[in-house]
C-alpha cells in the first residue's frame, strides 16, 4: 500500500504524520478543510487536495481527526473508498463504540503511540523534551487489526512505524485491549491520577511549601517511586514508613471498587462520551 490519503493533515496530529511521511517512499495525498491548516501546510511546503481528489486511487487512508467526528467523515466519504481499502485510526473509541459504518470490504487498522517512556536511555536534550514522540525520542506503539485480512496487519504496521518513527517496539492488541489501554489505562486512571497528583503539589504551595521546592520534590520522588512500583531497579522497596502511609491514605483517596472502571459497561459508557458528537 503506496498511496494514501491522510484527512486532517493540518492539525497538529495530522502535521506530525506529515512531516514523518514526508520523504518515506509513501506517496500521500494532504487533506485538510480547515484555511488555517492548509495555511500551516503550505508553510511547510506541502500543498493541499479536495478529498475525492485524495481518495480516487488510495489504498489507505489515515484519519488524523477527532474521535467523535471519524463516523461522521467516514459516512460522509464511504461511496469514494473502494474495496480493500485500509482505513487507519488513531484511537479505538470509534470502533470500539461501534459507530462507524459497517464495510465488510474494507480493512479497520488501528495504531496509538505509547509515548516516549520516562525510563529511556535518551541522551540528546531535543529527544529528552520530546514528550509526545513522533519527533526525536524513540518510542513504542500499540496496533490493532480490527477487520481485514491477516496480511494487511503488516501493511498496517508498516505505516504505523513510520507515522509515529522513530520506534522501538510494535505491541500488536484487539480491539477490547486498545480500550483497556485508551480510555481506561491512560487517562481514566493515570489521567485522573495525575490531575490529582498537581493539585495536591498546588495545595502544598497554598500551605507554604515553595512551589520550586514542591515541584522538584514531587518530580523527583515521582521518578524513585515510579521505579519501585514498575521494579525498575532491582531489589528497590518502599520504605516501612512508606508502606504504612501508603495502606493508611489509599482507602481515603480511592473507593474499594475503583477498578469497576475496567468493566465491558464502564468503558463501554467513556467511550460512548468520547464519541459522541455532540461533545
Amino acid at each position: 500500500m503506496n498511496k494514501i490519503a491522510l484527512l486532517g493533515a493540518g492539525g497538529k496530529m495530522g502535521l506530525r504524520l506529515t512531516a514523518n511521511l514526508a520523504g518515506s517512499g509513501y506517496d500521500v495525498s494532504h487533506v485538510e478543510i480547515g484555511e488555517r491548516g492548509q495555511q500551516a501546510l503550505r508553510a511547510r511546503g506541502v500543498e493541499p487536495v479536495t478529498a475525492d481528489k485524495a481518495l480516487a486511487d488510495a489504498e489507505a487512508v489515515i484519519l488524523a481527526v477527532p474521535d467523535n467526528r471519524i463516523a461522521q467523515i467516514l459516512s460522509s466519504i464511504g461511496g469514494m473508498l473502494r474495496p480493500g481499502t485500509m482505513v487507519v485510526m488513531l484511537d479505538v473509541a470509534a470502533i470500539y463504540a461501534d459507530v462507524i459504518p459497517q464495510r465488510a470490504d474494507l480493512t479497520y487498522f488501528i495504531t496509538h503511540p505509547c509515548h516516549p517512556p520516562i525510563f529511556s536511555d535518551e541522551v540528546e536534550p531535543q529527544a529528552q523534551r520530546d514528550f509526545f514522540g513522533g519527533e526525536f525520542a524513540k518510542q513504542h506503539i500499540v496496533c490493532c487489526l480490527a477487520q481485514g485480512p491477516e496480511e494487511h496487519y503488516a501493511e498496517g504496521e508498516k505505516i504505523a512505524r513510520t507515522i509515529y518513527k522513530p520506534v522501538m517496539n510494535s505491541h500488536r492488541c484487539n480491539v477490547e485491549q486498545m480500550a483497556i489501554l485508551e480510555p481506561v489505562l491512560s487517562e481514566t486512571v493515570l489521567g485522573t491520577c495525575l490531575t490529582v497528583l498537581a493539585e495536591a503539589t498546588d495545595e502544598a504551595v497554598k500551605r507554604g511549601v515553595p512551589r520550586a521546592a514542591a515541584r522538584d520534590f514531587i518530580l523527583g520522588h515521582m521518578r524513585v517511586e515510579l521505579a519501585i512500583c514498575f521494579q525498575e531497579k532491582e531489589g528497590a522497596v518502599f520504605s516501612d514508613g512508606a508502606i504504612k502511609a501508603i495502606s493508611r491514605a489509599k482507602p481515603v483517596l480511592f473507593q474499594p471498587d475503583w477498578r469497576r472502571v475496567f468493566e465491558p459497561e464502564a468503558i463501554a459508557e467513556s467511550v460512548k462520551h468520547i464519541t459522541n458528537p455532540e461533545g
